[in-house]
């Protein structure tokens, strides 16, 4: 009986799953951080767009409800951006020094 064979085949085996975990779990962080961005356009752009709410939105209501929205995306993507570019130059520094 080859045991090297066998051993392999379960290493990969748990590589495998390993790799399933992390991909859920940035699945999670992903919907989290939409979900979260969808929760404060809608606080933030509410409170500033909808004085006096109602049955419907009025014209410039929804002009701001939109403008609104497209800012706070946009500064929410070149956060994200800089984020994740300043995480990967930690981490390339940090791989630089071991």
């Amino acid at each position: 009986m080859n045991y090297s064979s066998n051993n392999y085949g379960l290493s990969s085996n748990m590589e495998n799953r390993k790799q399933a975990v992390m991909d859920q779990v940035r699945n999670e962080l992903a919907l989290a951080n939409a979900q979260e961005l969808i929760n404060k356009i809608n606080e933030k752009c509410f409170s500033k767009c909808i004085t006096k709410p109602g049955n419907k939105l009025e014209s410039s209501e929804q002009t701001c409800v939109a403008k609104c929205m497209d800012r706070y995306m946009e500064a929410w993507n070149i956060v994200s951006r800089a984020y994740i570019s300043r995480v990967q130059r930690e981490s390339n520094s940090q791989g630089e020094s071991l």
